[in-house]
């Protein structure tokens, strides 16, 4: 919460009062400004810190809008006003009574003690501002706790379902328990990755680069010519970037023992851009392996291709085509991207 400048307003309509309290201020390097009337004042009592008002200028006001001014402060609001009376006059109660923190201040007065009550004024409501900037970011804090709380909740709750879910895939892909074992295992640390990925960034995405990098990295060669990823920088929210990155890992797995990186010369190279459309952001991307042994399409459909051709439509709203060309296999998908965000800016 930006504090504003501390400015004084000065209502003193009769006389010169208001002429010789802004020389005075001035003086001492406070700013202030003048008003005309009551009504006036009160449009811009938000943006000040301290008004001058004379006793005189109250009575002769409609107080009505002052007084709901003041009903509508917040908690933290202790609006300073310094009211000008006549020398031995006793103070109007109704006025101290409306205006609540009330400094009086009696006429004639020396400078320096107009001077010293502005400048008290003005830090007291530098003080309110504070705790209103406090209490801001408190409020902010709770907020964005609450909304990692509920984000939490759901990733554990997917992620239990996810881990389930692998589970039984590999149990009904394998049949011996050393190979069960191997898959599942392999299938959670990729699964983990991801999650760190999520985990250490405070809006809860995962660069989509990085998720590849995972997977592929370890097979690239020294020159990092085997492996090309191509695309521009993106994040991708958590429900994307979880079924995305398994994708990823079932591709690679299915690479390493079928495709481009089972043989010394095979390459692949993924290519990625975003669009625009009337719906939103799209991500289309292309896995394209070479130079691996000639492709055939699987006698029999196991968790890889259910992943990639049904769990990608479902959960991430994907469109997928996987084309088992002789020369070498080609996945692409496109998926609208999320626009908002998880939790609030700081």
């Amino acid at each position: 919460m930006a504090q504003p400048e501390p400015i004084a307003l000065i209502l003193a309509p009769g006389g010169r009062d208001a002429r010789i309290a802004t020389a005075i201020l001035a003086e001492v390097g406070v700013a202030s400004r003048i008003k005309d009337s009551l009504a006036d004042l009160v449009e811009n009592l938000d943006t000040a810190a301290c008004a001058v008002i004379t006793e005189e200028a109250l009575l002769r006001s409609d107080r009505r809008a002052i007084a709901d001014w003041s009903e509508r402060q917040p908690p933290w609001s202790d609006f300073p006003f310094i009211v000008l009376n006549h020398r031995g006059a006793s103070p109007d109660e109704r006025l101290t009574g409306l205006l609540g923190n009330v400094t009086l201040l009696e006429r004639p007065f020396h400078p320096a003690v107009l001077a010293n009550a502005v400048r008290s004024a003005l830090r007291a409501r530098r003080r309110q501002w504070e705790v209103a900037a406090y209490l801001d970011e408190r409020q902010k804090t709770h907020e964005r706790q609450a909304l990692l709380i509920r984000e939490l909740h759901h990733r554990v709750k997917n992620t239990l379902a996810t881990v389930q879910g692998l589970l039984g895939a590999t149990a009904r892909s394998t049949t011996d328990v050393e190979t069960f074992y191997q898959s599942f295992s392999n299938r959670i640390v990729s699964l983990g990755k991801t999650h760190t990925l999520l985990t250490e960034d405070y809006w809860q995405t995962a660069p989509l680069h990085e998720l590849l990098e995972n997977e592929l990295s370890p097979y690239n060669d020294a020159d990092g010519q085997r492996i090309r990823l191509k695309g521009p920088v993106i994040e991708l929210a958590a429900d994307l970037a979880v079924p995305t990155g398994m994708a990823f890992h079932e591709l690679t797995t299915n690479a390493a023992k079928h495709g481009a990186l089972s043989q010394p010369g095979g390459r692949i190279s993924i290519v990625w851009n975003v669009t625009a459309a009337e719906a939103g952001r799209r991500l289309h991307l292309t896995w394209t392996e070479s130079g691996g042994p000639a492709v055939e399409p699987p006698k029999r459909k196991g968790f890889g291709s259910t992943l990639l051709q049904r769990v990608l439509a479902q959960q991430c709203n994907a469109t997928v085509t996987i084309d088992y060309a002789p020369t070498g296999l080609r996945f692409h998908m496109e998926a609208p991207l999320p626009e908002e965000r998880l939790v609030p800016t700081y």
